[in-house]
Parts: structure tokens; sequence; C-alpha cells
């Protein structure tokens, strides 16, 4: 809430002036005291000054303006004996910040600061309204009685008096900037015209800087945890640093309690978080019926991030469950694996270094957590140099040790060098050459222990050199067309490199290959280090465009050819095993805002099948819009390598505005492998992932929401089931 009572001042202060050239002249302590004050401008039709009474009276559209405090009246009288003043009829003042307020009468006692206000009215920049039948204010402190307050617009955009969607009525407001915070006694919340019971004492803070004190409470239903109330408590420690401390109570399972501090300091910033409960730990064992007792539950994060100078930074982020279930169980995140890391950097112009540290908890079916690797430490550096021969030279200098508590352990260091020179041709040719070479060194133990054989590699020390030649050449073509502006660019790259080591290599980080738009001109195709795409090989294709009013088409489509035939580091399936490699592209169509599709696809180059088929379609404007997703992965790959399974999946969602600010909206995304397709995958063809639907209120100043939302997944003997949440937001109102 806007604090808006700094008008209280603007009124005595602009009375504290001499009076307009037609007044009588008052005494001299009224002309010094005059002098000591801020210039004001003033104006009224006549100004009297009694000596009698020694009263000044100013009448007539009386005017004030003071160091951005504006106020206007019929009358203003200030009795100097009393010191009292009071200003009549129509009385309004503007704020710096933008806020009006209205009153019928108006008195300040002599300290021209405390006094009281009838028929009180005050119009906040936002539009939003306070009104109380009295008000008063004391030593700084405000009070209103019989108030009511809300942040809405009370007039439509076409000028027409409409009801506010929420409001706050009260038999008392008090406000207290010294402490900033506003205290409601009596209070009672109106919401589209129904009249809610409040607390009967309860306030809010006005400070930008935080308060400490009750948030919005959450409400949501669950067929696992049944009825959920969460009712968080916001200490403000500093104006750096808070907690946030939140008591989950369900009606299915045991109450819960979850923490998050946060501290802002002169290098940077983190925040620490966790929930704890205790109750049932379902079984993940997928052949497991039975639950594994009870007992302590728990998550916990924490991440940030510290400047230690312009150049050095720290950043870290650690999550960590206690078992597998819990964060589907308490809806604190679907992610199927926590990630932590630790990563010190040095960024500069024509430089970067990382020295990180990662490690990952597994929450899948079949994750065994003493076979999921750490990767401590892992290195990167990264240095550009200025031209040589007309090019530019970037070194890079990296290292990686992977260890398992139960699997293979792995060792790599390597050094590379790359010139890059680019020109453009008297033509109009863009012509790129690329030259790299690179020394390996790896070492790997117990590389029996995994199961893919393209992964493991042999144990021992091996090393490596790699180099690589490439010559890129693009030809734009550039005329009107069609209503509009084509623009043709073939392409085509030679890459010519010597054959080198590759399956001796264990493979950790160029597992998932496959090829697409984004990589078909890649110098190394694969997306790690630890495989390396060797023989020589041409890529060629074309790049179209066509814009016109209303309507743009991009489209990509390329393929390749191997001069030698290197099918053995590639997995069947993968559209680069034969010196002919598949057929990819990229098309996009967008008409206007209203309709957008992306369509990428892969193409056997043999039968002319699609091996991926992925389309994206958006249909309507911000407000109202439905969108469609699905893919096809067909490539026939071996199932036991399991980052390149084949699936088949179907996204659908939408969003109706079916009235000023009522809308609807739903999600589903539905898994379509079949057995065929994925013999190791648990669907039959048509199995539901994820349902969502909703209905939402949105206004200037309210936010209301229900939604239900189902989840298929199982994890062992776990399964999510259906979840009703309610969404309240009163905008305006507290931090």
């Amino acid at each position: 809430m806007r604090k808006t009572f700094v008008w209280w001042t603007a009124l005595p202060l602009g009375l504290a002036i001499p009076v307009a050239a037609n007044a009588q002249t008052p005494p001299a302590a009224a002309a010094t005291e005059a002098e000591t004050s801020a210039p004001v401008e003033f104006s009224a039709d006549q100004v009297v000054y009694d000596n009698d009474a020694d009263m000044v009276t100013a009448s007539g559209a009386v005017r004030m303006n003071r160091e951005g405090n504006y106020l206007a009246a019929d009358e203003v009288v200030w009795d100097r004996k009393s010191g009292q003043v009071r200003a009549k009829g129509n009385v309004v003042v503007l704020t710096p910040q933008g806020d009006k307020m209205i009153g019928e009468n108006v008195i300040l006692t002599d300290t021209l600061r405390d006094g009281t206000v009838d028929n009180f009215l005050v119009v906040l920049e936002s539009g939003g309204r306070i009104a109380a039948a009295r008000g008063t204010r004391k030593d700084n402190v405000t009070t209103l009685e019989n108030a009511i307050y809300s942040p809405c617009p009370v007039t439509g955009p076409n000028g027409c008096p409409r009801r506010p969607s929420w409001s706050i009525t009260a038999v008392r407001v008090i406000d207290d900037p010294t402490h900033d915070r506003v205290r409601f006694e009596g209070g009672r919340l109106q919401l589209f015209g129904l009249t809610l019971p409040l607390l009967p004492i309860f306030t809010v803070g006005t400070s930008n800087d935080g308060t400490t004190g009750l948030l919005v409470p959450d409400i949501s239903f669950s067929t696992r945890k049944g009825l959920e109330l969460a009712v968080p408590y916001h200490w403000q420690i500093a104006p750096n640093r808070d907690l946030t401390v939140t008591p989950h109570v369900y009606t299915g399972v045991y109450p819960a309690i979850e923490a998050k501090y946060r501290q802002l300091n002169q290098v940077g910033a983190f925040q620490l978080g966790g929930f704890l409960t205790y109750g049932t730990i379902e079984s993940a064992d997928p052949n497991s019926t039975e639950d594994e007792g009870r007992g302590l539950r728990a998550y916990g994060e924490a991440n940030g991030k510290f400047q230690l100078d312009p150049l050095w930074s720290i950043t870290g982020a650690f999550r960590w469950a206690s078992d597998k279930t819990v964060t589907r169980r308490y809806d604190i995140t679907r992610d199927d694996r926590l990630r932590n890391v630790i990563n010190v950097e040095r960024i500069s112009p024509d430089s970067y270094i990382s020295i990180a540290g990662w490690a990952f908890q597994g929450l899948r079916v079949d994750d065994v957590q003493k076979q999921i690797p750490i990767a401590l430490p892992a290195i990167d550096a990264r240095f550009r140099v200025g031209d040589v021969l007309g090019g530019k030279v970037e070194i890079e200098g990296n290292s990686l040790s992977i260890i398992r508590i139960d699997g293979q352990d792995t060792q790599r260091a390597f050094a590379s060098a790359q010139w890059d020179w680019r020109r453009i041709t008297p033509w109009g040719q863009e012509f790129d050459l690329t030259a790299l070479v690179r020394g390996d060194v790896y070492h790997t133990d117990d590389s029996a222990s995994t199961n893919v054989a393209v992964y493991r590699g042999t144990d021992g020390w091996h090393a490596r050199g790699i180099g690589a030649l490439a010559a890129d050449l693009k030809w734009p073509f550039i005329g009107p067309a069609f209503g509009g502006i084509q623009r043709l660019v073939p392409r085509v790259q030679l890459v010519l490199t010597p054959p080198t080591p590759n399956l001796e290599i264990p493979n950790e980080d160029a597992r998932s290959i496959d090829l697409e738009d984004s990589n078909l001109f890649a110098l190394n195709r694969f997306p790690g280090y630890d495989r390396w795409e060797d023989g020589s090989r041409i890529t060629y294709g074309v790049d179209w465009s066509l814009d016109r009013p209303n309507l743009s088409i991009m489209t990509t489509i390329g393929q390749s050819y191997r001069i030698v035939n290197r099918r053995d580091i590639f997995p069947d399936g993968t559209g680069l095993t034969d010196r002919l490699s598949d057929i990819v592209g990229r098309t996009r169509v967008r008409f206007g805002r209203l309709i957008d599709i992306t369509h990428r696809y892969r193409i056997d180059k043999n039968n002319f099948a699609f091996r991926r088929n992925e389309l994206d379609l958006t249909i309507g404007t911000e407000q109202t819009y439905a969108q469609i997703g699905y893919l096809r992965l067909n490539r026939d790959i071996d199932p036991t390598i399991e980052d390149l399974r084949d699936k088949e999946e179907l996204r659908v969602a939408g969003r109706v505005k079916f009235a000023r600010y009522w809308s609807v909206f739903g999600a589903s995304v539905i898994d379509l492998t079949g057995k065929e397709e994925d013999p190791l995958s648990l669907s039959d063809g048509w199995a539901p992932v994820r349902n969502r639907l909703g209905i939402a209120y949105e206004d200037d100043c309210l936010e209301l929401g229900l939604t239900w939302r189902r989840d298929y997944e199982h994890i062992g003997a776990f399964r999510k089931g259906s979840t009703f949440g309610f969404h309240l937001a009163l905008k305006g109102l507290g931090r």
C-alpha cells in the first residue's frame, strides 16, 4: 500500500506565507516566519486579515503550491491566536507522488502538522482509493475511522462507475510511518461484493524494504496429501536479509515445515532452503508393491553467486533429497535428477577460465546412485589471441576427472588451438577457413562395468592427436519474389581430417549423437569432446526465406557425404552411419501474429521415411491461443543405448479468454511410444503423462484461479494422482 499521508504537511506549510497583494499587511512576526519558509506559490480571489480577531481568511479559488504539494479549497482560515488552520469546501491536495486527497473540512492544530479531516478521500496515483468518515493525525500517526481501501479503479475505460473486485473495510485504520506498518481493526474483505471475515486485527507493511508478518496463504487439495494449507511467515531480519518459514498442514499426511533464508551482501547473494516432514516412504523399486516404512523425509537446496572482483566470481547450486519420491509427493520439483555444482570463473573480453565440480542425485526408477558420475574437477580455459595470418586464434585447455563410487572412472586432459579466417569475396560470397589441432590424453579404469560397449573404451592410458581443415562457402542471392523479398543461400563445406582413434577412448560426454539441422555444418557433430568425427566429408545445403507483409517463411535443408567410410563410431540409426547421411531440415512459417509453425525433420536417405518428425504449432493471440507439439523419433537404434532411445510424444495446450477478465486454460502431455518403437517403454501407445485444466480471473488489482493437475507418472509403488490448487493474489496490498 502506498504511503499517502504526506499531505498533512503540505497544507500548513502553505499557509505560513505572506498573503497576496490585495490583503492587509499582517504583523511583522508573520513576515519574519515567512522569510524562513520555502517559497510558496499562492493565489486566491480575496485575502482578508482581521486585526481584532487576529485571523487570516483566504477565499475564492484558494490555490497553494509548495515543493510539489498542491492545495485547492474554497476557503482557508488561519486563527493566529489558537494556531488553528481550517480549509473548507472542496478541499483537494495533490502530492508529488501523484496521489489526490479530497475532504470537505480540514482542521489543523497549532503545530501545523496534526489535525482532523471529515469525509476523507484519497485517490491514489495507481487509481485506487482510501475513504473514511473521519481522519485524525497526531504525533505522526494517522487514524482513519470507518474506512475502506481498494487499489481497484472505480471507473471503467468508458468512465462509467464500476464496483471494485475487492476492497477492505475496517472500523479503524492506523498508519504508523515510523514502523512502516498499517494496522486494520475490525477488518472485512469484500470480494466481488461478498463480505468475508478477516482477522480481528492485522497489519500490512508499507516499506519497500520488506516487513515482518504473515504472507498470503496457499490452499490446495491432492489425492495423495488431502487438503493442504500453507501459511508463510516472513521475518525481515535486515534490509539485506530475510527468512520465510512456512508450516504445511495436510489432512492426508503428517505436517511439514519449510524454510528459506536469503541474503545480499557486498560481494553477492545467496539463499538456503529446506523442507522437512515425517511420513511413509514409497518404494522406488518397480517390482515392489509395498512401501519402505516411515521416517523423516527432507529436501534441501542452496544457490548463490559472489563477484570477488570485476573478473573472478564463484557460483554454486546444491540440491538434495532424502529419497526418490519426496520431491514429487510434496510438489517440490518434477526434476528427475538433482544437480549440484560449484564453479569458479574468470571472464574477460579475451579469455575465459572455469574450475568447477559437478555431482548429481538420480531420482528415476532405474538410477543407481553409486553409478552416477561425479565430475571433480572440471577445468576449461580459453584464450583469444590477436590476428594471425589475417584470422582469429583461440587456444583452449581442458581437464576432466569423472569418478564413480561403483563403476568406471575416467580422467581426461587436452589442449587445442583453432584458427578462423573469414572474408567476403567481390561476388558477395562468404568464405570461411578453419584449422584445428588438438592433443588428448585419457586414462580409464573398470571399463567393463559400463554396460554399453560403444561407451566404455579400454582400460589404461591413451593418447590421440586431432587435426582438421575446413572450408565453408555461402553465396546469398536476394531479390523480389511473390510480392515480397526472398533470400536464397546455397552453402557447401569441405572438412579434411585424418583417421583418429575413437573406440578405445571412453565416451562420457558425447553420447547423444543425432544428425539435426543445428549441427549439420558443425566441425564435429558429436556433442562433446570424447568422440571426434574423423574421415573427410562434404556437406551441402540451402537456406531459403521469403518475407512479405504478414507472411514469413524460412527453410533449411542439407545433407553430407563422407569421403571415407567410418560407420564403426556411429550407432546405427543416427543418420551418419553410411557415407551418405540422412537429409535434415527445418521450416518455419509465420502468418502475422496469429500462426507460427515450425517443422524439424530427418529423412532416411534410402526409403525417405521420417526418422525425426517434430512439429510445433501456435495459433491465436496472446490472450486466446492453441499450441500443439508433436515429436516422433523413429531411428531404430539399439534400445540398450539409453541416450538414443526412440519415442513419440504429443503436447497440447490452450487458453480461451471468454470474458474481459475471465479465461480457461489447459495442457496435456501424452506418451505415444509403443513397444514396437521402444521395447523398454512402459507406454502401450497412448499413455497420458500430465494433464492440467484451470479457470482464472485477472484484472488490475486481483488474480484468482482454480486449477486441476493430474500426473500419471509412477516411481515403483508411488503414484502422483490429482492435485487441485486455489490461487488468490490481492494486488496493491502489502509488500
